[in-house]
């Protein structure tokens, strides 16, 4: 009787925020659907809260016990992240950054050479750019090292090109120049309000910035890099890379079928509103929604609630409990919630695929993260862009100048109520808004095509899997030297 050959396994780390989180379980999903062994881990923290927001999850708490049951060899382990389940991460971002640099990676290690030794064969390391310590771990276990880039090719060459940045007075300095960026290879000239917040530091000193230079020192020694984006969405900023690195632009990796994910991925119990969006005329709902982690300020949160109400435009708003601070436990203006009872409806959390999928929603106003972008766009849905922080800046860049599929809300001045309730007419309008509409169903196409069986992504995805079987038999073939 043949033996059946061993299936290659890989060991997954996911970075613990929400938006990082989401594609890497579908990333896990993806190659085991094409006969991998995944193992993933998570941090406890971000399992506790998936689990406790999900009464669907079995009792041992295992995300993938559905995904296995339809074949998929997906294990499942968690570990610590340095810090106890009650600290809040976000409101301590610099302590739990810290944790994630000097602690956390203990914890993988050792939860990885516990799956060396008692797991199948293990092969490849699968882990989010961000982590500094994956070449490091790779090496000393033997592993092909794959770097997981959840944002846009684009951000990804920002900090690649850190150096180059710092060179030219755009970064790192006193008397940081004002021009714009124009030397960064397969990158258009951008202005430097459009990097990432952190490239826009005069003094880049924090905990952050010491982990994307050790990341981004990391990622040049990886064997491959996986990025979320689509080689048409950003063509020449792929192709600059690729001189540089083996870089494989696979996005977007969404759950199949664009559905709800058969795997919980949620960090809050999701409220359901479809049923209030049924009664809903097509197109005339607004979705808002600031992401899993951001805080948003006191001031600018009461003019944006302001700027809804004159709108008399209807509305979905996931108003995070800590969307201000953790203290600020109900930030909207006095009144709000009464004045806009019967256009409104204001929840906590929800599955956003859901919501932005539904006829009536027409427009979406956003702090821009990567995976709300690539939602949107799959469900043609303009933007009205409000970023908060990190890579949000440049994302807005793609959805205002160089795609047109949005408007810009927000250019690190103050907001004002009367703004807000303007372009949100503006995007809402059936007349007004038709460009932006009309431009996004061309960018959904792209998305589309790419996806196909013979489409860019899933060719990538395939070069991928050859190559990285080409690069496991060189390296076993160098080690047999070796020995």
């Amino acid at each position: 009787m043949a033996i059946s050959p061993q299936k290659p396994h890989a060991i997954l780390v996911s970075y613990p925020l929400q938006g990082h989180v989401i594609p890497s379980v579908h990333l896990a999903i993806k190659l085991a659907s094409r006969g991998f062994t995944i193992t993933f881990i998570n941090t406890q923290s971000i399992h506790n809260n998936i689990t406790s927001g999900d009464k669907n999850i079995n009792g041992q708490g295992d995300i993938f016990a559905e995904v296995r049951k339809s074949g998929l060899d997906i294990r499942y382990t968690t570990v610590p992240d340095g810090l106890p389940l009650g600290f809040d991460r976000s409101l301590n971002h610099d302590q739990f950054m810290a944790a994630l640099l000097h602690v956390f990676s203990a914890h993988v290690e050792e939860e990885v050479q516990k799956i060396v030794k008692s797991g199948p064969p293990v092969s490849y390391l699968i882990a989010d750019t961000f982590f500094v310590w994956p070449g490091m771990l790779a090496k000393k276990y033997g592993l092909v090292y794959i770097s997981l880039w959840t944002e846009a090719a684009l951000v990804f060459s920002l900090y690649y090109h850190l150096d180059l940045l710092r060179l030219n007075g755009h970064f790192g300095c006193i008397d940081m120049r004002e021009d714009p960026i124009d030397y960064i290879p397969g990158v258009k000239p951008l202005e430097p309000l459009d990097m990432p917040s952190y490239l826009q530091e005069m003094y880049p000193t924090s905990v952050c910035h010491k982990i994307i230079y050790k990341a981004f020192k990391d990622a040049q020694d990886a064997d491959f890099v996986l990025c979320n984006t689509v080689e048409e969405l950003e063509p020449e900023t792929i192709s600059a890379l690729q001189e540089k690195l083996p870089i494989f632009p696979v996005g977007p990796i969404f759950p199949s079928g664009f559905t709800k994910s058969c795997v919980a991925t949620s960090l809050w119990s999701e409220s359901d509103c479809s049923h209030w969006l049924d009664t809903k005329p097509p197109g005339s709902v607004l979705y808002v929604s600031f992401g899993s982690y951001a805080h948003v300020q006191k001031r600018d949160l009461l003019e944006i609630a302001k700027g809804i109400q004159e709108s008399n435009i209807s509305f979905v708003w996931v108003l995070r409990p800590d969307i201000v601070s953790s203290e600020d436990r109900n930030p909207l203006p006095d009144g709000f919630r009464a004045a806009t009872s019967d256009r409104a409806m204001v929840i906590p959390w929800c599955c956003q695929i859901n919501v932005l999928r539904h006829p009536a929603i027409g427009g979406f106003l956003t702090h821009c993260g990567w995976n709300s972008i690539l939602e949107s766009i799959w469900c043609e849905v303009p933007l009205l862009c409000f970023p908060l922080y990190t890579d949000q800046f440049t994302n807005r860049k793609l959805v205002v100048d160089d795609w047109k599929i949005g408007a810009n809300l927000y250019d690190r001045v103050s907001v004002t109520q009367v703004e807000v309730s303007q372009k949100i007419n503006r995007l809402m309008s059936k007349k007004s808004g038709d460009e932006f509409r009309n431009a996004i169903k061309v960018v959904k196409k792209t998305l589309q095509k790419a996806l196909k069986e013979d489409g860019s992504s899933e060719k990538n995805m395939d070069r991928f899997i050859r190559d990285l079987k080409i690069t496991l038999e060189k390296k076993n073939q160098t080690q047999k030297v070796v020995n």
